[in-house]
Parts: structure tokens; C-alpha cells; sequence
């Protein structure tokens, strides 16, 4: 029993709390405003800390980029609201030396009145229907199903090859390096009526929206009029065909995203308009792709990019312009990658919190508790020297 007596004096002893008798307590009306004013401070934190802990927070890092052997995913959808669809081609090039002329594929051209409303929509080309290739090769006998085999007018890569149409002529001179001075000599294109077409749609617009699957390397892709080929390694496109030199670039760009979105993602050129008003110019976008990972709190990732962008006009007042006229997306890649996070505050962290809010230990707002009992401190024994001034 005394044993029992020994341990609980000492317990006693190790109060860090010592209790103070009730005589010695002096309540004052500026200390209740005070600690009122401190309790709603401390339920407000109290609820931010809950918030905070409920919710995940985003971690962001900074790493260098490692990985090797990617593509780069490019989806746009740019409006060109005066130029005709028939006109427009798009090409990707990139420093390895890689071309994608004329691309097609996952493309879409839509085309557009003077007041923007779809009139068609089709798989980009000039829209004429291909006659199916023979298999009996140009210079032999026709079999029963064998209808055309139509001259590539000197352009044949190899010999008895077919051209059946005057999108696969204009095709086999571009392989060539050649460009059509006259299409009228063509009879592809005149039995399809290739001029009359490009006629019906002067006036009208254009919206094209697609992606592009490129190497993960600096490079550019571009929208411009005409087809596109190599003469003495210098791109160029052809225009005699079109019977014209000046087109009008304006556009504007509803999306272009380097990768899928996630969450807090802003792609500065989405919605972007750019009105031409020379004759003739090359509008220029450089833009930096930064590699982009996001973890969501599932686990779940997304390998994605961002980017940032400056732009450049570059018009001609007299003349044709010297370099090609189009829209340019000039990319470059950052190494390094940026990855963000996202994750809980654990359940420790949360109570640590508590606790300083709680307890009034310096925490956000440099301690609620022990800044108020300075002020109350203050304001006391201000009002007691006060008063015996008033006394005496």
C-alpha cells in the first residue's frame, strides 16, 4: 500500500499541469472576446485541416526524361475558314529526316460555307472515287475485269505501272520530284473533272481534325495549299495546279494537344485565331513539348506532355513570298519531365495538426492560442495600470 503511495507522489510530481486554485482567477469581459474570437479561429483551421486530409493533394517532381524509342502523339483540329479543303494538305518532318507528305491517314476534312455550316464531311483527298487497279500492268492485254490502266505521263516508277486516277498521277510525280506545270494534258484529271471540283469550292472553307503519330523528336508538322515534294532536297509544294499564288491563312485552332489530357492540364493554343491580312505569309508556332507523367490516386498513369509556345508572323509585301507559305508547328522536346502525384496526407500528419491547433503551438497562423494570451495579457494588465493611474 505504501508502495502504491510512493509511485502515485511521484506521478504527482511529473504533472506538467499544474492546477491553479479558482481565487486566483480573474475573468475579464476583453478576455472572453478574445478566446470566442480564438475558438472560431481554431474550428475554421480545424476544418481546413479535415478538408486537406480528405481530399488528395498533387506532388509535383522534376526528373530527366529517360525514355527512348517513344512516339509523339499529335491531335489538332484546326478551322480554316477561307480556303478550300480540295487545297489544303498537311506534312510532318522531323530532324531525323523522316517525311509524312500529304498525310492522310486519321485525318478528316470538313468543309465549310462562308458562314462556317458543314456542307461534307470526308477523308482528306480531293473526293474522287479510284477506279480499281487492273491486274493485267499498263502495255498488256485487258482481261474481262480489267476495265483502265491509265499512264503516269513518264512519272512510273516502274514499267507497265497503272495511274487511274489524277490524285495517283499527282502522287507518282511527287515520288519524282516533279511538278505538274499543266493539268489539262492530264486525262485522269480531266475525265474527273479535277479543276471543276477545286472550282465549286472556291469560296468555301475548311475544318481539319485528326492526329498524327510522330518519332519523339524535334521536328515540325505544317497546313499548307498545294502538293507536297522534294526538288534538290528543298520541300516545296506545288500551286500551278490551282491555277493561283495568294491564299488566304487565316485559322483557328480549336485543339492541339501533344498526348492525352489529365486533370489541370491548359493547352495554350486551343481556341487561338489568327486573322491574315497580307496577301501571303507563313504563320510560325515554336513550341516546347514537355514530357508529362500523371499518377492519379488509384495508381492509375497517364504518359502525356505539355507545352508552352511563342508565336511568329512572316508576310511579303511585294511578290511571292521566298520560303513556303502555310501554318507551322515548329516542336522541340525539353529533357526534362515533370510528373505529378497524387496522394492523401497520412493520418499522423493530420493529427499532428490537430494537435497544434488544438494545443496553440506556433502553426499557421503563429500559434492561436499563445498570440491571444499575449493580446489578453496585454490588454489586462494595461487596463489594471489604468486604473490605480485613475486612483490615485
Amino acid at each position: 500500500m505504501e508502495l502504491m503511495e510512493g509511485i502515485m507522489n511521484k506521478l504527482r510530481h511529473l504533472d506538467a499541469y499544474p492546477k491553479v486554485n479558482e481565487d486566483f482567477y480573474s475573468r475579464t469581459l476583453s478576455g472572453g472576446f478574445i478566446t470566442l474570437v480564438s475558438s472560431v479561429v481554431m474550428l475554421l483551421l480545424f476544418f481546413s485541416e479535415i478538408r486537406l486530409y480528405l481530399h488528395p493533394v498533387v506532388e509535383t517532381k522534376l526528373v530527366v526524361d529517360t525514355s527512348r524509342g517513344e512516339t509523339l502523339r499529335i491531335n489538332f483540329d484546326v478551322t480554316f475558314p477561307a480556303i478550300a479543303c480540295s487545297i489544303l494538305s498537311l506534312d510532318a518532318i522531323d530532324i531525323s529526316g523522316e517525311q509524312h507528305l500529304d498525310v492522310k491517314h486519321d485525318i478528316v476534312k470538313k468543309r465549310l460555307d462562308v458562314n462556317g455550316n458543314v456542307i461534307e464531311v470526308r477523308p482528306d483527298g480531293v473526293g474522287s472515287r479510284k477506279m480499281e487497279k487492273p491486274l493485267q500492268r499498263q502495255g498488256g492485254r485487258l482481261e474481262h475485269n480489267e476495265t483502265y490502266c491509265g499512264s503516269c505521263y513518264g512519272a512510273e516508277s516502274i514499267d507497265g505501272e497503272c495511274c487511274n486516277s489524277c490524285e495517283e498521277v499527282r502522287d507518282a510525280y511527287r515520288k519524282k520530284g516533279w511538278a505538274m506545270s499543266n493539268l489539262d494534258l492530264i486525262e485522269q484529271c480531266k475525265r474527273e473533272g479535277f479543276f471543276q471540283k477545286i472550282k465549286d469550292e472556291e469560296g468555301e472553307g475548311c475544318n481539319i481534325y485528326g492526329s498524327l503519330e510522330v518519332k519523339k523528336v524535334a521536328g515540325n508538322f505544317h497546313f499548307a495549299p498545294g502538293k507536297s515534294f522534294d526538288q534538290s532536297n528543298i520541300h516545296v509544294h506545288d500551286l500551278q495546279a490551282f491555277r493561283k499564288n495568294r491564299f488566304n491563312l487565316s485559322h483557328t485552332i480549336n485543339r492541339l494537344a501533344f498526348g492525352d489530357r489529365f486533370p489541370g492540364v491548359v493547352n495554350p493554343l486551343d481556341g487561338v485565331q489568327w486573322m491574315q491580312k497580307q496577301p501571303i505569309g507563313m504563320y510560325q508556332y515554336f513550341i516546347k513539348v514537355v514530357p508529362t507523367m500523371y499518377k492519379d490516386e488509384n495508381g492509375h498513369t497517364i504518359q502525356t506532355n505539355q507545352f508552352s509556345v511563342t508565336e511568329h508572323f512572316k508576310g511579303a509585301e511585294r511578290g511571292l513570298l521566298d520560303n513556303l507559305a502555310g501554318v507551322f508547328f515548329i516542336y522541340d522536346l525539353s529533357p526534362i519531365k515533370v510528373t505529378f502525384a497524387e496522394g492523401h496526407v497520412s493520418f499522423l500528419h493530420f493529427l499532428t495538426n490537430v494537435c497544434a491547433i488544438v494545443g496553440g503551438v506556433v502553426h499557421c497562423t503563429a500559434g492561436v492560442f499563445a498570440v491571444s494570451g499575449i493580446i489578453d495579457s496585454c490588454i489586462y494588465h494595461g487596463q489594471k495600470a489604468m486604473k490605480k493611474k485613475m486612483e490615485i
